[in-house]
């Protein structure tokens, strides 16, 4: 499977998912208009991605702004790893990158975790 590989631009964050470390990487800003849109291709490409089993998976975070459409799609992406993990298809984390004095980014991935009662989620203040 090819990896995904999606620059940053205006509105639009990296998604660097690559198939040969198994390290998914979204980082940057997002909060553009069509969101869902934008994210349906990532969805697609995750789910043939977590088809395989015995992946060993780490999603890492690093946004410094998402709107809240961003957020429920970013949401989705946690739970699909999820399921992978608590399948026993394969294994998962996620590292929530987050500026030291961003509480907002904080406490997103708090509830991140929460919301998702998965305790693979690792909050990384930088």
């Amino acid at each position: 499977m090819e990896a995904l590989l999606i620059e940053q631009k205006e509105f639009i964050p990296l998604i660097d998912f690559n198939t040969d470390s198994d390290i998914l990487s979204i980082s940057g800003q997002s909060y553009h208009e069509y969101t869902t849109e934008f994210f349906q291709p990532v969805f697609k490409w995750l789910r043939e991605y977590l088809s395989t089993p015995n992946r060993e998976v780490t999603l890492n975070f690093k946004m410094t702004y998402f709107n809240t459409a961003s957020s429920k799609c970013f949401y989705h992406i946690i739970e699909m790893l999820y399921e992978y993990d608590i399948s026993g298809e394969g294994k998962a984390i996620v590292n929530w990158y987050y500026p030291i004095n961003d509480e907002d980014m904080m406490e997103t991935g708090e509830d991140y975790k929460f919301d998702s009662e998965w305790e693979n989620i690792t909050l990384i203040p930088y």
